[in-house]
């Protein structure tokens, strides 16, 4: 299926129907606010998470006694959406369930994600909807990945991460042989509201904020280019990248991977939300270009 390209006039987003995943963010210059997807490092985008955020234990969970499997951050980033609706700024995808997906996870769901573009800024929703007669527990989170260095000149040494409000609180790592969360927090690396970036950083894989007091943050370099990512319906975020890469993933998750250890039912794992049948849930990302050469 063809991408689907939108525009504001200032910005031009393409999506893949593949996972509703964005792949590139440009302005009018044609500077890319995405990362390059480069292989060497990661192929990814900007995947969306569902219905699992992260890995899970021996990628098995439980359900009312019964055992599923599910990879890692669940089947919606490698499933194929149905394209709703495509106007010039503006673009809504669709994915349901279907025999497949039951068979992993046995729910009715429709999951959509919409794009709309204004100006210099980006707005992203996925929406969760229950049409079954059961509640659906679910998690779900945002992957995006952003250019680091961004277009305009400043290094990758002079980007920093700012928080809208200070986070003293411990951030939780991952056990990389397993991918699933250590038990023990450790000290935060965010300086008040500021996290300065190193490649070191990452080199045990992603941070992680489980007990977040911030639902927006700005990345960038003081004076230069920098980007307003707001997440005003996700309690929890990750940000990764492969150490070196040229790109840094700044992640609003609802759910995380399971803790080491962790043999409970699904509904038990942490982040872990219970939609009530015919409800919907939205999960808002507004990424914002605040300033440029």
């Amino acid at each position: 299926m063809d991408f689907v390209t939108i525009s504001s006039g200032d910005l031009t987003a393409r999506i893949n129907p593949l996972g509703a995943e964005l792949w590139s963010l440009t302005d009018s210059l044609g500077r890319n606010y995405m990362t390059d997807a480069n292989p060497a490092f990661w192929t990814g985008h900007a995947p969306l998470l569902f219905p699992i955020v992260g890995t899970l234990n021996g990628d098995t969970y439980r359900l009312d006694g019964r055992q599923y499997t599910l990879p890692r951050h669940g089947f919606a980033r490698r499933s194929m959406f149905e394209v709703v609706e495509a106007g010039a700024d503006s673009a809504l995808f669709r994915l349901t369930d279907s025999p497949e997906t039951r068979n992993a996870y046995p729910f009715a769901f429709v999951l959509e994600m919409a794009f709309r573009l204004e100006g210099m800024a980006l707005f992203t929703e996925a929406r969760v909807i229950n049409p079954g007669d059961a509640p659906l527990p679910f998690s779900l989170g945002f992957h995006p990945g952003f250019a680091w260095p961004l277009p305009g000149g400043a290094g990758k040494a002079e980007h920093v991460v700012a928080f809208e409000q200070p986070e003293p609180q411990p951030i939780r790592r991952i056990d990389a042989p397993t991918g699933l969360i250590l038990p023990e927090p450790l000290a935060t690396p965010v300086d008040g509201h500021i996290l300065p970036l190193d490649a070191a950083l990452f080199e045990d894989d992603a941070l992680i904020w489980d007990r977040l007091s911030s639902r927006s943050v700005t990345f960038g370099a003081p004076g230069g280019t920098q980007l307003a990512v707001s997440f005003p319906d996700s309690p929890m975020l990750g940000i990764w990248q492969k150490p070196g890469a040229p790109y840094l993933c700044i992640e609003p998750w609802q759910g995380h991977a399971d803790p080491v250890g962790f043999t409970g039912d699904l509904r038990e794992k942490p982040g872990v939300v219970a939609l009530a049948p015919g409800d919907a849930r939205r999960f808002r990302m507004d990424v914002t270009v605040l300033s440029q050469d």
